[in-house]
């Protein structure tokens, strides 16, 4: 593995190398155009600039940069720069040629090689800028140009006036591009750029581009440049929190080998050049304030300076001119965390201790100058930093209360860390904070948990209970059992079940207790194989009376959850969601925030899994932004980010549910929610075509699974992903076999919802795969129907699955499939091939139907070309076509590439259904389902019969009849009639 100083991928920057783009387009066109690109050092103004420039093939590039050279630039240094790049590519006389007038004498102040300069005076520099200007547009004559002036901040009066006269002049018939960067963090209030860029800023053909900080994700990215692997999140959670996105600041804090030791020098005499500028009481000041964090309250850093409000404010004005600080509501923050922390890290052993107690004892006289809970958690680090281990701890415990009433769990949780990390330092601690080891061990745990911390909870509570004698102290040890059972089931770590009921055993069957309801209601909630349903059933009816007879609302609403689970099928979901909206209002009534959450979880859920897609992606909307509301948006906030991501992309809303997922994964959720979330990414990616992508997320979901053990329902939509990526890739033959061991190894009739679709991937597996293959599939053929036979049918979205693989199945077996057959195709006309072939048909569009009426438009156009396919084999072309159109027009939309594809290969091959085919695909502007219903229309059959016939509702049918009235502009179904006999339709 090798690591690289700077990242072979660029990130981050699409919209700003699209503006780029646009304005050279614009310049290429022969219109003037300028580019201002503005952000701090370290950003990746140069990086840009140089992927822009390496894109522009076809473009002379002309690059100059400003020098810092005391207070003022060295004058015209970038176009010094770039004339002697030209002498040296053209030679002194071929630049010489390119001068308007032919005189090089203006030139000359810029560069000797062009002998003696003008006189002195107004009309020589006139001339100087003419010419500059005349050899950019001679030269843009041959090609386009793009000049880059770099770093404009470092810029001199002359080189300022230059620049201005160029963009303001230039012509707007040369394809000449002027680009300018600068650094904003240089430019304070009195900086000589800030009136120019503004200026120029008015001008129309002047844009301006400001580079922002990388998010998470996009330094992510870098990182795994950089190191050729994706750093661990713990290693990039520090480094973003360093970095604050800057990119430079990345690349230099990935050069350590923790990412957390002190800064590079480098970096740190680039973060401190703007300090060191400052006045020696300002320099003093700064100090004071590194102490006090990124942000600091005035009135905090007032007392802890010891200065009056004069002194104060004449010592922050020059740091707040010179962009080191910036002011933020009440108070102040640094302009980038790193120049704070170079800040504190110089300071004296002696100094730093000093500095750190004066503010802990500031708040400790007024907690109030800080909003809760930030004063509390503030005034443990202070004290934490200043070594005083007593008050730490006792200040840490105040934190994690305070944090606690906030939801605040991430802070809680360090509260809480803290306390046991000083445990052993503090004699006497538990008096101190009036609580045992144990009990911060469970607190721990418990808030580990909420905040997503899962395999931290887990190892605090197996080391709390090794402290802990289950014998002498049953329910102290059934209560952390409990917490590492519920989070054991959540990692998918095994011993789950073991961890609840060994709980339950150490509870009093005979003394209801919160406890016991509690622990009841956690293993009634972790039963799911069928054999153990009536225990679940019996268990969740007993937690929920303990509940209500001890006044434990959440046990009670969490255990009605469980109950509406365990009692009703999807195909029940109106009862269902009565259910779920009774357990809302005993978790409303208690304020358990945890069980409304879960409400709103399985609410979602067996919404989506009922097919009500629209409902279940409200519910989940709604309740992610609870779960912001409880501090629980990386835990419960992510998982109904899950819910929400299904049914967006079961409704085709593909590139609404990428950003719920990208926005979800920039919350670095738990392992497990990550690979869920991925896993819709990758069915998207895979619809695209994007093989690359779907590998990559699908190696990440791989790994995260094999480390555990999980559901059916993470498990088999993995599975079906394995499976469709290895068949996209042409690894046919790993494909099967991956199909024949998990039909070996798997038990698929315990999860109908989760295992349809495994059936229908395996089915069009066997179904497309090659001659060369036909034993090994053949011996899967009897094993799938069987399974189809037996697989329960739970409500719309399972039958659409089951129509689906009924088609598949009826195709391999060459055997016809029961059904109405169209009436417009009378048996009579029909060899037995191609009744065979009717059949296959009706099954497809009974399966067309299913997933119109659910509103999946993939599922729907997949369908359909199989539909087409039987069509044409029945020897119906006027069918093909219209289904194929109409399949183009559903997967168009979403940039279904692979599906479009097949459609383009079908149709050339059958010569029917291309965009160059109108008449075989929607005359008159029908869609194919209009033509369809026309055709009903045309045999005389009202609607009723028409929805028989084609498997859709009377009330479907009734708004394409509309429409076909509206498209033919005729008024009655008499005269749509006769408009398809005029225009001969159907013959």
């Amino acid at each position: 593995m090798s690591i690289h100083a700077v990242s072979p991928m660029f990130v981050g920057r699409a919209r700003e190398l699209a503006a780029l783009g646009d304005a050279l387009a614009t310049a290429r066109s022969g219109a003037s155009s300028t580019v201002l690109v503005g952000g701090e050092a370290g950003v990746g103004k140069t990086r840009l600039i140089k992927e822009f420039t390496g894109r522009s093939d076809d473009v002379l590039v002309l690059v100059g940069g400003c020098l810092e050279l005391g207070t003022e630039g060295l004058p015209f240094a970038p176009f010094t720069a770039v004339l002697r790049g030209l002498v040296r590519e053209l030679g002194r006389d071929g630049v010489a040629a390119l001068v308007p007038g032919g005189t090089t004498r203006g030139l000359a102040r810029l560069l000797p090689d062009f002998g003696e300069p003008d006189k002195d005076g107004a009309e020589a520099r006139a001339r100087l800028f003419e010419q500059v200007l005349g050899l950019l547009e001679r030269l843009a004559e041959e090609r386009p140009v793009l000049l880059v002036v770099e770093d404009a901040h470092w810029a001199d009066r002359s080189t300022r006036d230059l620049l201005s006269f160029l963009v303001r002049y230039q012509r707007t018939a040369a394809r000449l591009m002027i680009v300018v960067t600068y650094r904003t963090d240089e430019l304070h209030r009195t900086h000589p750029l800030r009136p120019l860029l503004a200026e120029l800023g008015r001008i129309e053909w002047v844009t301006r581009v400001e580079l922002r900080r990388l998010t998470r994700r996009e330094a992510v990215a870098q990182a795994a440049g950089i190191l050729e692997r994706e750093p661990s999140a713990a290693t990039m959670d520090l480094i973003y929190a360093r970095s604050e996105g800057n990119p430079l600041f990345v690349e230099a804090l990935l050069s350590e080998p923790g990412g957390g030791d002190p800064l590079p020098e480098s970096l740190r005499d680039l973060l401190l050049a703007g300090v060191e500028r400052l006045p020696d009481e300002t320099q003093e000041l700064l100090r004071v304030a590194s102490a006090g964090g990124q942000r600091m309250e005035h009135d905090l850093l007032s007392a802890v300076a010891g200065l009056d409000e004069s002194a104060l404010s004449r010592a922050l004005r020059p740091a707040v001119a010179g962009n080191v600080l910036v002011v933020d509501g009440e108070g102040y923050s640094f302009r980038h965390a790193l120049i704070r922390e170079a800040l504190h890290d110089d300071l004296l052993p002696g100094e730093h201790t000093r500095l750190h107690t004066r503010y802990a004892e500031a708040l400790e006289r007024d907690l109030s100058i800080l909003p809760a809970p930030r004063g509390a958690i503030e005034l443990a680090h202070h004290w934490h930093s200043a070594h005083n281990s007593t008050w730490a701890l006792i200040s840490a415990w105040r934190a994690a209360a305070a944090a606690r009433k906030s939801t605040a769990y991430d802070e809680q949780l360090r509260m809480l860390s803290r306390v046991l990390e000083l445990w052993d330092q503090v004699p006497g601690a538990a008096e101190r904070i009036g609580c045992d080891r144990f009990e911060v061990f469970r607190q721990t745990a418990t808030v580990a948990h909420l905040a997503g911390e899962f395999e931290r909870s887990i190892a605090l509570a197996t080391a709390g209970l090794a402290e802990l004698d289950h014998e002498s102290d049953p329910l102290r040890a059934a209560s952390l059992l409990r917490q590492r059972g519920l989070t054991r089931y959540d990692l998918g770590r095994p011993g789950h079940i073991d961890d609840l009921r060994r709980a339950a055993e150490l509870t009093p069957a005979d003394q209801p207790s919160k406890l016991r309801g509690q622990v009841l209601e956690s293993l009634s909630r972790m039963l799911h194989g069928a054999e153990d349903w009536p225990e679940k059933l019996a268990t969740a009816r007993l937690a929920m009376e303990i509940g209500h007879e001890v006044g434990d609302a959440t046990v009670e609403a969490h255990a009605m959850i469980n109950l509406t689970w365990t009692r009703y099928r999807y195909s029940e979901i109106e009862a269902q969601l009565v259910a779920f909206a009774e357990a809302r209002r005993l978790a409303a009534a208690g304020g358990a925030f945890n069980a409304l959450m879960r409400c709103a979880i399985s609410e979602s859920d067996a919404l989506e899994g009922a097919g009500r897609h629209e409902q279940a992606a409200q519910v989940a909307r709604d309740g992610i932004e609870e779960a912001g509301q409880y501090g629980l948006a990386r835990t419960s906030g992510t998982f109904l980010s899950i819910n929400l991501a299904e049914p967006l992309v079961s409704l085709g809303r593909w590139d609404e549910a990428l950003q719920v997922i990208e926005h979800a994964l920039d919350l670095v959720p738990p392992p497990p929610y990550r690979s869920s979330l991925q896993g819709f990414a990758v069915d998207i990616a895979l619809a695209r075509g994007q093989l690359d992508r779907a590998e990559h997320l699908l190696a990440s979901s791989r790994s995260i699974l094999s480390r555990g053990t999980y559901r059916d329902q993470s498990v088999l939509p993995h599975l079906c992903r394995e499976v469709r990526l290895l068949q996209a890739r042409g690894q046919v033959q790993e494909a099967v076999e991956l199909a024949a061991r998990t039909l070996e190894e798997r038990d698929l009739l315990n999860a109908p919802r989760y295992s349809w679709p495994v059936l229908v991937v395996f089915a069009q597996l066997v179904a497309d795969s090659p001659g060369s293959l036909a034993r090994l599939c053949a011996s899967l053929v009897p094993r799938l129907r069987a399974l189809g036979q037996s697989l329960d049918v739970e409500g719309d979205l399972q039958e659409a699955h089951r129509l689906t693989f009924s088609a598949l199945i009826a195709a391999l077996a060459g055997s016809e499939v029961s059904g109405k057959r169209p009436p417009a195709l009378p048996a009579d006309r029909l060899s037995s091939a191609a009744l065979i072939e009717v059949d296959r048909l009706a099954a497809w569009d009974r399966a067309v139907a299913a997933w119109e009426g659910l509103r999946e438009p993939y599922a729907e156009a997949w369908c359909l070309v199989r539909a087409a396919q039987a069509a044409l084999a029945g020897g119906d072309r006027q069918a093909a076509g219209a289904r194929l159109v109409r399949a183009r027009e559903l997967a168009g939309p979403l940039g279904a590439t692979r599906l479009l594809e097949q459609l383009d290969v079908f149709g050339r091959r059958a010569r029917i259904g291309g965009p160059e085919e109108p008449g075989d695909g929607h005359p008159q502007g029908l869609t194919a389902r209009e033509l369809e219903v026309l055709r009903e229309v045309t045999d005389g059959r009202s609607n009723r019969e028409i929805a028989g016939a084609l498997f859709i509702s009377v009330k479907t049918v009734s708004v394409h009849v509309s429409n076909i009235l509206a498209k033919l502009a005729v008024a009655t179904r008499g005269e749509a009639a006769a408009t398809a006999h005029r225009l001969r339709l159907f013959d």
